[in-house]
């Protein structure tokens, strides 16, 4: 069974502003991290309860060749996973929730 995806508001624009500081660096660095987050995305619909619970109902799933982390939790009440954040691992791990 898939799960259905939807993104915080928080999460989407940390997707969006990895990705345009990609496209300011790599043409090809951007399109890899755009894929690399469809790939776990999509395992992340597939397989949610895969990845290690993290804190409270929180997931993470760490991206290949990619400095990021995805944190989701699970609403089953729905079928739904939603993105809390697009987590880069330079950032101050005590603000991922």
């Amino acid at each position: 069974m898939m799960y259905t995806l939807s993104f915080v508001k928080r999460a989407q624009s940390e997707y969006e502003e990895a990705v345009a500081w990609y496209e300011e660096h790599s043409e090809v660095a951007a399109d890899g991290f755009i894929a690399a987050v469809d790939v776990a995305l999509s395992l992340i619909r597939t397989y949610p309860t895969r990845w290690r619970r993290v804190f409270k109902d929180y997931y993470e799933i760490t991206l290949r060749k990619y400095p990021y982390n995805i944190i989701y939790y699970i609403d089953d009440s729905d079928t739904s996973v939603v993105v809390h954040s697009i987590f880069h691992h330079r950032r101050n791990p005590k603000k991922k929730f």
